[in-house]
């Protein structure tokens, strides 16, 4: 076809393809409870910045951004605890903390969104890895970054690469986003079966409800890349050959991330710092008791490390509902889960596909073809 094209890639220093490198490092501003949200390290995830927790008082924006102002789609590259997280600028009324360096590349070598998907992969992950330093805090200095090698393609070329990634990303977020109103109207939904109208139902506590099980010891490194989803306190940490609960099932944090509530369609391992539960409803589905334990606020029984004595827990004193009532729920509410259950295996099987695609792409294995003609 006329005009399809493949560029050639060229090697270039970071430095040469960049505009801005905006650091604000060695610098702390003063933190307040309100006011321009605070971009961090810690905030920055999985190719996204997260919801901020801390801010700057909007008087003091000016006098702290005096080393250039963040734009749209400008990159944000932690640097140490963690090195190596990358995201892109959505909204440019942001502070930018220390522990990150900001990149915009020049527009006639760099397209923003290719330069973090480039980081995002193994090749820019281990460009930086290799070239970190420090004892107690491992990271990457500013004037190594700016020597860093990289191998691009041209803009164009980057653009469509980029393009072919950021509709995967686009529909996994949709996805997300479409299981997190899910869950919240299904949790609507219990309030105002449960919370909002017990009646007379009977006094009782949780552990007339359920029980609280023990997870299993299970050693790094037997936890590969696949299999049965091993799950600790804070959720997913791994794959194991075997189950053991068969899903649904329910988790909740004994250790570390006290009582985090995860719900899994699939058989899983739970490992030793959670629970596992069982119910004594005699219904099956397992929502009621999920949301349950998302509606109790249950406190930390280790004074060392944060956890969730078992006996306290059930001796919560709770409204005992009536069997066929949570029965009723747990139907109705079936057929919400069930489209959670559809969403999350469609999300697994666009990120195999992205993270399968990402090193191709980003190494030139596989190319993207683009019209020359129509491209910009």
């Amino acid at each position: 076809m006329k005009g399809v094209v493949m560029s050639e890639w060229k090697e270039y220093v970071l430095e040469d393809v960049i505009d801005k490198f905006i650091d604000y490092r060695g610098k702390t501003p003063t933190k307040t409870t309100f006011g321009i949200p605070l971009v961090t390290a810690k905030i920055v995830k999985a190719g996204k910045i997260l919801t901020p927790n801390e801010f700057i008082a909007s008087e003091d924006y000016d006098s702290w951004m005096t080393r250039g102002l963040p734009e749209i789609d400008d990159i944000v590259l932690t640097t140490e605890a963690p090195l190596g997280e990358v995201a892109l600028i959505k909204d440019k009324n942001v502070a930018l903390a220390q522990r990150i360096i900001t990149l915009r590349g020049k527009k006639e070598y760099v397209y923003n969104p290719f330069l973090k998907f480039y980081f995002q992969n193994n090749i820019g992950q281990h460009e930086l890895q290799s070239r970190a330093s420090g004892t107690t805090v491992f990271g990457i200095k500013a004037a190594v970054l700016k020597k860093l090698p990289i191998e691009l393609p041209s803009v164009k070329e980057q653009k469509a690469i980029a393009a072919t990634l950021s509709s995967l990303d686009d529909k996994i977020d949709l996805l997300y986003r479409q299981n997190l109103t899910l869950e919240a109207m299904t949790e609507t939904l219990f309030r105002q079966w449960f919370v909002e109208k017990t009646g007379n139902w009977k006094e009782g506590t949780l552990g007339d409800v359920l029980e609280l099980i023990y997870g299993k010891a299970l050693k790094n490194e037997v936890r590969t890349g696949s299999g049965y989803p091993v799950v600790g306190s804070n959720g997913i940490v791994g794959h194991h050959a075997e189950y053991l609960v068969k899903g649904p099932g329910i988790v909740i944090g004994r250790k570390g991330t006290l009582g985090k509530v995860n719900y899994l369609f699939k058989s899983f391992f739970p490992i030793d710092t959670t629970y596992y539960i069982k119910s004594k409803t005699d219904s099956a589905g397992l929502l009621y008791e999920y949301f349950l334990l998302k509606t109790l606020n249950f406190e930390n029984s280790d004074s060392a490390v944060p956890g969730l004595n078992r006996d306290i827990a059930l001796s919560e004193e709770i409204k005992i509902p009536p069997t066929n009532i949570v029965k009723e729920f747990n139907e109705f509410c079936a057929h919400i889960f069930s489209k959670i259950d559809i969403n999350s295996k469609q999300i697994e099987t666009l990120q195999k596909l992205r993270d399968s695609l990402l090193p191709k792409l980003m190494s030139g294995e596989v190319r993207v073809e683009y019209d020359e003609t129509t491209a910009k």
